[in-house]
């Protein structure tokens, strides 16, 4: 898992906001688009993607797409363990 093409899959769903506006120190939640509707839209692709499952919590204190990638990197090493 390449935090590049994470990035790019996070941009994805979001339908208003130029993708060249994400990269890793990407606030989500600063973005104008940003709602719960697309936080669960983001939970939904990690699960589907990744084979990866986030809790409330997981996300919830989150800031950057950096920082959701590596919960995802290292739960996703954890399950593969």
């Amino acid at each position: 898992m390449e935090l590049d093409e994470f990035t790019k899959k996070i941009a994805g769903l979001f339908r208003n906001t130029a993708p060249n506006l994400f990269n890793a120190k990407t606030e989500l939640k600063e973005l104008d688009e940003w709602s719960s509707i697309l936080a669960l839209s983001i939970v939904s692709m990690i699960d589907e993607e990744y084979d990866v499952m986030l809790r409330g919590d997981d996300v919830k204190n989150l800031k950057t797409i950096e920082q959701l990638f590596n919960v995802v990197k290292e739960k996703s090493e954890k399950e593969n363990d």
